[in-house]
């Protein structure tokens, strides 16, 4: 199989921006582009995108203009990845490898369904503390892709995915055990997106000993430890205290992806983490307060929102 030498993007948001800067300053723009769908060219298409205050001219194509890439980075929201599913079409072929960088547990179970488990390679997105507002990105740490495989049959796109990787020096990480890894995400996530968007922070808020921030995402992300656990996975204290020094790595003044979408006015993906907590709680029969709390908060927040 040949080695990876063009990629497509779908979702422009923070995370699918920042891979796109970094990507196409190693390979160049003719070989990175983001698809969307006709409604969000429109409204993309013509916009001034800076990345740190520089300006960036970013390739986007709509499905009718998209061919097979080699690599497809999915980030769009959650909320989102159904839709996303028609619009990458185009873009997927025989040999086409495709990671997501979607929170949550199940995007790869979504994405092998549509287009065969035999062209997803787990991943998860991790240390990125880019915000993204007005079509301007900023970020200070590009994070690291966290990959690995279920079946290892896929050994060997997934030593093409790592050799991209290391040909273009983008951070990333082999895991042995890439399940447990997507469950700590997962675990970090209910925590500080949660809490971030509630109380209206940021990571410095969130990274400061003894304050109540810090408290609510600690207790948030042990919950998430009894789900993960009830589904068969099993977390400890070191994995939940390795990511809460890793929300100090990054800028204070940056913040996670729910914070933006309460300053953006934006539904949020609070489903996907309270929510999911709620019902694996509700079907093993323990009980969740933090994230009953943080659920009815953002549910009370988004009330506010226009129709």
């Amino acid at each position: 199989m040949k080695e990876i030498d063009n990629v497509t993007i779908i979702g422009m948001g923070a995370l699918g921006t920042l891979f796109a800067y970094e990507i196409q300053e190693k390979i160049g723009r003719g070989k990175v582009a983001f698809l969307m769908d006709r409604k969000r060219y429109e409204k993309n298409s013509q916009a001034v995108y800076k990345v740190n205050g520089t300006p960036i001219d970013f390739r986007i194509l709509t499905p009718e203009n998209a061919s097979p890439a080699s690599l497809i980075i999915v980030a769009v929201k959650a909320t989102g990845l159904m839709e996303a599913l028609d619009t990458m079409a185009p873009a997927v072929g025989p040999d086409t490898i495709i990671i997501s960088a979607v929170n949550g547990v199940v995007s790869e179970d979504i994405l092998a369904e549509r287009f065969g488990a035999d062209k997803v390679i787990h991943a998860v997105a991790q240390g990125m503390d880019a915000a993204f507002f007005n079509h301007s990105l900023t970020f200070r740490n590009p994070g690291t892709f966290c990959l690995g495989i279920l079946d290892p049959a896929m050994q060997e796109k997934l030593d093409i995915l790592a050799d991209f990787f290391r040909r273009i020096s983008f951070p990333h990480s082999l895991e042995m055990d890439i399940r447990r890894r997507i469950w700590s995400k997962f675990m970090l996530n209910v925590g500080v997106n949660q809490v971030c968007m509630v109380l209206e922070t940021g990571y410095g808020g969130i990274s400061a000993e003894g304050s109540l921030p810090r408290a609510l995402m600690v207790s948030a992300m042990r919950e998430a430890m009894l789900a993960a656990e009830a589904e068969g996975v099993h977390l400890t204290e070191q994995d939940l205290e390795g990511y809460v020094s890793l929300m100090a790595s990054l800028s204070p003044d940056s913040m996670p992806s729910m914070a933006q979408d309460r300053i953006n006015r934006k539904r949020s993906e609070v489903e996907l983490f309270a929510g999911t907590v709620r019902r694996i709680a509700a079907e093993h029969g323990f009980l969740v307060p933090v994230n009953d709390y943080l659920y009815e908060m953002v549910q009370k927040i988004e009330a506010e929102y226009p129709i």
